[in-house]
């Protein structure tokens, strides 16, 4: 009997208890949700310090929810805190991988952030998965692209790039990139090519007149070089290193004269522009000019220590000077900055025989001509190899249609 009425006495205390606690639940159910509300909306409204605290009391409560991870991350990217917002990210992640648009903002944030190695990771594995023809896929593979050029990968930007660029037939910032890129991998072929495209929707790009011209350099097509930097200083007199670039050609050529104008343009816009300097002062080296080079040679070094033009000039006026010692120790940086610079080796082998150090002379000479042989043998070499490899047969042009 007692255990009977102890039953019926303790069943009305468990329903008691249980309906306390689904009460208790609910509250705290319902406190989570405002919480939750509370934070999208000040996130909404702007107020990302406010909203941040809201997501981290709402977090405490839900430690293994990846939402509040995930906005929080949102947060610190909008306030261009991109390192903090990584972490955040990546346990959203590894609490739920399939939150739409997480992975994105991962990336975004890491290539924002100038992690651009891992964010190459993330927008790849995001490709895989888009229809080729997507907005997505475009705007993926735009990011590959330029990641890769952030990292000055440029042969591996350059096929993203193209993809891109094919998509998008009125992008000409895309095409500049590219046409960058194909400059920098030495692709001149592509520059060129790419160039057609830059000015069918700018008929008077500077910028593309130049990447034309620089490429045109390099391939040794000296007058077509020179065309396009003077058609990029009609459309822009001022265009940064246009007048260099065009007085660079010319000095290759021997113009000096007209090299020396365009060098003298050059710091007419850009007076510290050191490489301009170098070669002006060189001009005048070469013209006989040794006092008007000397100081604009010792201000080019202030400016930029890394140029070897500047330091060989200097050791060749300090020499005619009698500074000897002031010669070798420039000599001796621009054989440190261009070991593989035949000139230095020899101009520093008569320095030394002129000091009467025999030994020392006759050692850069040999290095002058072990520079030399090296030289002709990669010559000697590309065209065995073009003999070897002759070009491949090309199909006859269709003659044209009788009439």
């Amino acid at each position: 009997m007692r255990r009977a009425l102890r039953r019926i006495i303790c069943l009305p205390l468990a329903i008691t208890l249980a309906l306390a606690a689904a009460h208790l639940i609910g509250q705290a159910d319902g406190d989570a949700a405002r919480e939750r509300q509370t934070a999208l909306a000040l996130e909404q409204q702007g107020k990302n310090v406010e909203a941040e605290d809201a997501w981290r009391l709402y977090l405490k409560a839900h430690p293994s929810n990846p939402e509040p991870y995930a906005h929080l991350g949102l947060l610190e990217a909008r306030q261009e805190h991109y390192a903090d917002a990584v972490p955040l990210y990546r346990k959203a992640l590894a609490l739920n991988p399939a939150i739409p648009g997480l992975r994105l903002n991962l990336g975004l944030a890491l290539f924002k952030g100038g992690e651009l190695k891992q964010a190459i990771v993330e927008f790849q594995s995001l490709l895989k998965s888009q229809g080729p023809a997507s907005a997505e896929s475009q705007r993926l593979t735009i990011l590959i692209g330029m990641a890769h050029y952030g990292l000055a990968e440029y042969a591996e930007a350059v096929p993203y790039l193209q993809q891109a660029a094919a998509r998008d037939t009125r992008n000409l910032p895309l095409r500049l990139a590219l046409a960058h890129s194909c400059l920098w991998s030495r692709q001149f072929q592509c520059v060129v090519n790419t160039n057609h495209e830059i000015l069918s929707l700018d008929a008077e790009s500077a910028e593309a007149d130049m990447l034309v011209g620089e490429a045109l350099d390099e391939m040794k097509d000296r007058n077509g070089a020179i065309e396009q930097f003077r058609a990029a200083l009609k459309v822009n007199p001022k265009m940064p290193d246009a007048h260099f670039s065009l007085g660079y050609v010319l000095w290759i050529l021997k113009q000096y004269p007209e090299a020396a104008s365009e060098f003298q343009a050059e710091l007419d816009n850009n007076p510290d522009h050191a490489q301009a300097m170098t070669y002006l002062a060189d001009v005048d080296l070469q013209l006989g000019h040794a006092d008007a080079a000397l100081p604009l040679l010792e201000k080019a070094i202030k400016l930029d220590s890394e140029q070897e033009l500047a330091h060989l000039d200097l050791g060749i006026l300090y020499a005619g000077a009698g500074r000897q010692d002031e010669a070798l120790r420039e000599m001796k940086e621009a054989e440190r900055l261009a070991p593989e610079e035949v000139d230095v080796h020899w101009r520093l082998g008569r320095l030394y025989r002129t000091m009467g150090r025999k030994d020392e002379a006759k050692a850069e000479f040999d290095k002058a001509n072990q520079v030399n042989k090296a030289a002709d043998q990669a010559l000697f070499d590309k065209i065995n190899n073009s003999r070897a490899h002759p070009p491949q047969a090309q199909p006859p042009a269709p003659e044209s249609p009788e009439k």
